[in-house]
């Protein structure tokens, strides 16, 4: 995967402010719109992420608590697609994920913001979160088996996700596993995982999207958030 984090370094300067590796925040952004083009990052006024795609997403950008102006521009100009007020804590890790149509249909863009919780698992555990940021999907279900185990007679872990929410984490024991997400009340399949193999320490989310200009076939990003 492409990474256009602009603040690889120890310590980059973004309008005035310190965007350190040890600073007491971070935040990672998503780009999750499937009409939208390839977009800019601002952050108080000063670029932090360029040329970032759909589908594509940044590593956590280490910034000191506090509330910033978060402008998203399409690449290379000053169209700004939105703009929003994000508050940060000390301490604590978020993911920004850029999400809806950006067109003019329904739902709209818009922005979600999550609160991570990479503190390490248990041992012998992984933790895995959903979020539906599919604009073209109805409410699902989903399903978590051994790999290409039929669903017959199986009960989802997630019952009718709607379209920007995300599920709390789910603690499962180390092993191989196949993701499925189904129309809610079905089990007709709209995204597979195939094999997801897992180890100790392990934490991903897992973010339901469109296809690119929208609709389906839908897929999914697979987020390294720890391990």
């Amino acid at each position: 995967m492409k990474r256009l984090l602009c603040a690889l370094a120890a310590t980059v300067v973004v309008a005035g402010l310190a965007f350190a590796q040890s600073a007491g925040a971070r935040v990672r952004i998503v780009h999750a719109s499937p009409d939208a083009p390839a977009v800019d990052i601002y952050v108080n006024g000063g670029k932090v992420l360029e040329n970032l795609p759909f589908r594509e997403y940044s590593e956590y950008l280490a910034l000191p608590a506090g509330t910033y102006t978060v402008e998203i521009k399409v690449t290379g100009t000053n169209t700004t697609v939105k703009q929003l007020s994000v508050p940060v804590q000390a301490e604590k890790d978020y993911t920004a994920i850029a999400v809806g149509y950006a067109g003019g249909n329904q739902p709209g863009f818009d922005v979600m913001l999550l609160e991570d919780d990479n503190s390490a698992p248990a041992d012998g555990r992984v933790k895995i979160r959903v979020a539906h940021t599919a604009p073209g999907a109805p409410a699902v279900d989903v399903y978590v088996t051994t790999p290409f185990e039929t669903l017959m007679g199986k009960e989802p872990v997630l019952t009718n996700v709607p379209f920007k929410a995300a599920s709390g984490y789910l603690s499962v024991p180390i092993g191989m596993y196949q993701a499925r997400v189904a129309v809610a009340g079905t089990k007709t399949i709209a995204i597979d995982s195939h094999r997801l193999v897992t180890w100790g320490g392990m934490i991903r989310t897992v973010i339901a999207v469109d296809n690119k200009g929208g609709g389906a076939p839908f897929d999914l990003i697979l987020l390294p958030d720890r391990n």
